[in-house]
């Protein structure tokens, strides 16, 4: 997979892309992430890619002409665009799921007070991670490049994320490691009785008790 990252500060995501998974995706060629300035593109004389908006108001607004005119550059047949907005779609495990099949992700990350409503025209998804305002789309950028990765063939094991929270539209259910008791909280018997029928039956249990109490809109669906 292949992953375009439309961004003003490409610097934001050395730390993100240089540990852990991701970093092992990348080295094994699992996955292929571009940071873009497109900033590069603009053929304003100062470099400028924002302007004041229409119609008075505060900030400043992103312009079409670097955004189109990357996008035209690098954009090819087996390209998905998305755009990373407040008012998008709220992303969902389902999403991520979807895009691992894409052969080319490309995210646009928006900043300063919005940007030109034309840009929407170049996109085939608009996608918010949460019902609040950030700085910018490079910290969602940098959630969809975490799920989406994490997921392709061969980054981690399937088991490892195949009873993942969301996962039927269940939370995960409850995990313990060493030692069996700790401050008096002993390990629930089940996990250590060996019996991997009653264990998987327990931990289904126990994922839909902790959903009805923590997120019920889940089990509505």
């Amino acid at each position: 997979m292949r992953i375009d990252i439309l961004t003003l500060f490409p610097d934001m995501f050395n730390g993100v892309f240089e540990e852990s998974i991701i970093k092992r995706a990348i080295e094994s060629g699992k996955v292929n992430i571009n940071l873009i300035n497109f900033r590069d593109y603009t053929d304003d004389p100062h470099n400028k890619v924002d302007d004041t908006p229409f119609g008075g108001g505060a900030g400043m607004v992103l312009m079409c002409q670097p955004i189109y005119d990357c996008i035209e550059d690098i954009k090819t047949d087996d390209s998905i665009v998305v755009l990373l907005t407040p008012d998008g779609e709220v992303y969902k495990q389902e999403m991520a799921k979807k895009f691992t099949s894409a052969k080319h992700l490309i995210l646009i990350c928006g900043h300063y007070e919005g940007f030109d409503e034309r840009i929407r025209k170049l996109c085939d998804y608009e996608i918010s991670i949460g019902d609040y305002v950030l700085t910018g789309g490079e910290i969602p950028a940098m959630v969809l490049v975490d799920s989406i990765t994490r997921l392709l063939p061969g980054v981690i094991t399937e088991e490892s994320y195949i009873n993942d929270s969301f996962q039927d539209n269940l939370l995960d259910y409850p995990t313990y490691t060493k030692p069996r008791v700790f401050r008096d909280m002993e390990v629930p018997e089940v996990l250590v009785s060996g019996d991997h029928k009653k264990i998987d039956l327990w931990r289904k249990e126990e994922s839909i008790k902790r959903t009805k109490e923590r997120r019920p809109d889940l089990l509505e669906k």
